[in-house]
């Protein structure tokens, strides 16, 4: 897989950097691209390079349609082409479902899902000349049982619509050569979360214990694979039983 090129949307942090780190080590280019954090885009660059990859940051708004073609024009400039997708972008909300307001609702549910759409889009064309490409989407790991979820209402509504698209586009890109999936965290030490609230979480799940970033990591290293061909429109949850 060493020479590949992958677009990495929200690769600066999380989950999205730790995949662009390790599509680099197995000696991709790898650009990712960031909103507004300029300083952790420039710090995930240099993590890239360090490992040997070529890198770009990019700062880009890929909920906005223009911006997200326009992100992939630069990159397939820059680099020749785009050969995975990994659309890694998009808020967690966490508010009382009653206390949501027009603007949280609003940004939660285009920042996750549109930009999936828009840069599908923009990334096919070139794919499917190709007859190769991947393209993986992050989801959550109780969305597909469209269950209550009161204080993230809008990111499980956002997150539902991902594997409905997910599945959509798999259908339409599988003749071309084209593989579209989603991996499904559950519940994750990635730094983001009080500590009090996954001690309270790890009660309720199976395994034991939270989920690492790596783990997520190692289900997109195989869905972006070459030996992932035959496997499209898949959700894999990455949870340890959370949420069955």
């Amino acid at each position: 897989m060493s020479g590949r090129v992958a677009l990495v949307t929200g690769g600066t942090r999380g989950i999205g950097r730790g995949i662009a780190l390790a599509l680099a080590r197995q000696g991709w280019t790898v650009a990712v691209s960031y909103r507004a954090d300029a300083r952790a885009a420039a710090e995930t660059r240099a993590a890239l390079e360090g490992v040997g990859a070529r890198a770009l940051a990019l700062r880009a708004d890929v909920s906005d349609p223009a911006a997200a073609a326009a992100l992939v024009r630069e990159v397939e400039a820059a680099c020749g082409r785009i050969d995975a997708l990994v659309q890694a972008a998009g808020p967690f909300r966490r508010v009382p479902l009653l206390d949501e307001t027009p603007e949280g609702w609003r940004d939660t549910l285009r920042g996750n899902l549109d930009p999936l759409l828009f840069l599908t889009q923009a990334v096919a064309p070139g794919m499917a000349a190709r007859r190769w490409g991947r393209i993986l989407a992050l989801g959550l790991a109780t969305a597909d049982r469209v269950g209550a979820q009161p204080n993230v209402t809008a990111y499980a509504i956002a997150k539902t619509g991902v594997l409905v698209l997910v599945r959509s586009l798999a259908r339409v890109l599988a003749a071309d050569g084209i593989t579209v999936n989603a991996v499904s965290p559950g519940v994750l030490d990635a730094g983001s979360a009080p500590r009090a609230e996954l001690e309270a979480m790890q009660r309720r799940i199976p395994a034991g214990r939270w989920g690492r970033i790596e783990d997520v990591v190692a289900a997109a290293r195989f869905l972006l694979s070459e030996e992932a061909g035959y496997v499209t429109g898949a959700n894999v949850p990455v949870s340890g039983g959370w949420g069955l």
